[in-house]
């Protein structure tokens, strides 16, 4: 089973996955989440609290990447564990999906380091 959970923060959205991406109706939900994202400039997949990935769900992750792609919208997938990372790093380069360091995550958010700092002291 997938849970999904959608943040907007500005023009980027990022859906945080828990569960495994595994049959058809976990690739459809993922699928359905991302396309209503039509009005972001970045969608973030966040993939840390997802145990597995199958074919079905690769295949969704490369159509996702193809159809953002087709709509101006930059496709990254963030901290994905590392079984699915290999996955992941099986896939031909011209197909390739981009994984996001947390740098470049920080970035797109607008987060430097005085919204970290701010951040840090607030959990505190």
């Amino acid at each position: 089973m997938l849970n999904l959970k959608v943040e907007k923060i500005g023009k980027v959205a990022v859906l945080h996955c828990e569960g495994g991406i595994v049959q058809s109706d976990a690739a459809s939900r993922l699928r359905d989440a991302v396309t209503q994202q039509r009005r972001s400039s970045v969608v973030i997949l966040d993939l840390s609290g997802v145990k597995a990935l199958e074919g079905v769900g690769l295949g969704m992750l490369l159509f996702l990447q193809m159809w953002t792609r087709a709509h101006g919208i930059q496709f990254k997938v963030f901290d994905p564990p590392a079984g699915i990372r290999q996955s992941l790093g099986r896939i031909s380069s011209a197909a390739a999906v981009e994984i996001a360091g947390t740098g470049e995550v920080l970035s797109l958010l607008g987060w430097g380091p005085e919204e970290l700092w701010q951040s840090a002291g607030r959990a505190a």
